[in-house]
This record gives C-alpha cells, sequence and structure tokens, in this order.
C-alpha cells in the first residue's frame, strides 16, 4: 500500500547565477512499513529531501502525497497540524527542552495538539524505549543515547504515519548507534510505522528495505536489499 509519493520535486536557492538546484524532479514512491535508507556525498540533497517530505520546507515546484493527500495544498495552520499528527522528526541533534524531563519532553507534541495522553501506549513507549528509570529526568542528567531515545519517544508519541530521521546516530558511538538503529527498527514495527532515515553509515543502510542514493539533486539509484 501507498504511503506517500512524490511527483516532480524541485527544490532551488537563490536567483540568477548565484542560483543553486538542490533537488531537481524528483519522482518517489513509498509503501507503509518500509524502512528506507537515503545516503549520498555531503550537499547532494538529502537533508533538502528529508525536509520537503516533513513539510518543513516548501519546494520550488512538485508535490508531495501523504496518504494521497498533497501536503502543499494545506493551508500553513493545516500543514503544522498535519505534520503534527502525521509526521515524527528525530534529527542530529535532539532539541530537547532543557527545563523539561523526559517524560514531559516526549509528551509535548500531544499537549500541543491537546490530546487526551493514552497511559497505557505512553508506558510501552517508555518500556520499548528503556527511559522508564529516567522519565523524571532532565535532558542534562541524561546520556547522549537516552537523549536521542527521548527524542524518538516525542517523535512517535502522536503515532505518526511516517517516521523522518536526519543523521539519528550522528553524534553517538559505535554502541549507542547500533542500539539506536535497532531501537527504531524495532518501534516502526511495533506501530506499524514508515521510517526513512538519511545516514552516511554503510553499515546502518545495509539494514534497510531500500537504500536510495542522491547525488547532485537526482536519484542515482533506487535499490532493494
Amino acid at each position: 500500500m501507498e504511503l506517500l509519493r512524490v511527483e516532480n520535486l524541485s527544490k532551488s536557492y537563490g536567483k540568477g547565477e548565484a542560483k543553486v538546484d538542490a533537488l531537481k524532479n524528483i519522482n518517489l514512491s513509498i509503501k507503509k512499513g518500509e524502512f528506507i535508507a537515503i545516503v549520498g556525498p555531503s550537499g547532494s540533497g538529502k537533508s533538502t529531501l528529508l525536509h520537503l517530505l516533513g513539510g518543513v520546507d516548501k519546494p520550488t515546484s512538485g508535490n508531495v502525497f501523504i496518504n494521497d493527500i498533497n501536503i502543499y495544498d494545506l493551508k500553513e495552520k493545516d500543514l503544522a497540524i498535519f505534520r503534527r499528527r502525521n509526521i515524527g522528526l528525530i534529527y542530529q541533534f535532539y532539541n530537547l527542552i532543557p527545563v523539561l524531563t523526559v517524560k514531559e519532553n516526549i509528551l509535548l507534541p500531544a499537549e500541543l495538539d491537546n490530546r487526551e495522553i493514552d497511559k497505557e501506549y505512553l508506558e510501552d513507549l517508555l518500556k520499548t524505549l528503556d527511559l522508564k528509570e529516567r522519565e523524571n529526568h532532565l535532558p542534562s542528567e541524561l546520556s547522549g543515547g537516552q537523549q536521542q531515545r527521548t527524542s524518538i519517544g516525542r517523535a512517535l508519541i502522536n503515532r505518526p504515519s511516517i517516521v523522518l530521521a536526519d543523521e539519528p546516530t550522528g553524534n553517538l558511538d559505535s554502541k549507542n548507534s547500533k542500539e539506536i538503529v535497532e531501537l527504531l527498527k524495532v518501534s516502526v514495527k511495533k506501530y506499524n510505522q514508515t521510517l526513512i532515515m538519511i545516514t552516511h553509515d554503510t553499515n546502518i543502510a545495509l539494514q534497510a528495505d531500500r537504500v536510495i542514493t542522491i547525488e547532485d539533486g537526482i536519484i542515482k539509484s533506487d535499490e532493494v536489499i
């Protein structure tokens, strides 16, 4: 079942001689439940693509459909609500609120959406992320791996259809990196979600269902592993 469809997606910055084409007519289809790794050299357009898929940035031209909804047809306020409810974002830098506890950081998107908290789901999430014993700790009291697991919990709390991860292991050592990737795979499978991850780590990319290579703003290859 197709979950995400990209049609002729392009993104340019600047004008005239200073114009840079970050993405050039990208076409892509992703099914529900897939784990997609996006690889390519720095400056190839990987992060730009991820931001456009997540509704964080707007394309110069083209369309992004999630569950057959063209997200760029939505008004700004409606897009923000759609993004909060359907897309989970995980970054290399954890972006946790320093004065909030682990539990409060995780619950923030649900509270912004005025959702009633599913306590059973929250407990399950804390246990899956191995954060139950840390739920009342502040980010400054956590290791890097624990902070990233907290950011994953925040991304998953609204049960999004798609999880977008931009180098989620970039700030972690090899042991924590392996644990985070395994955790993401388990979580996505457990909650029946789609995972799209940017990574420079070949070992991580080879664990995906598909590896999409981007170079100079175009899809160079799209291979099933």
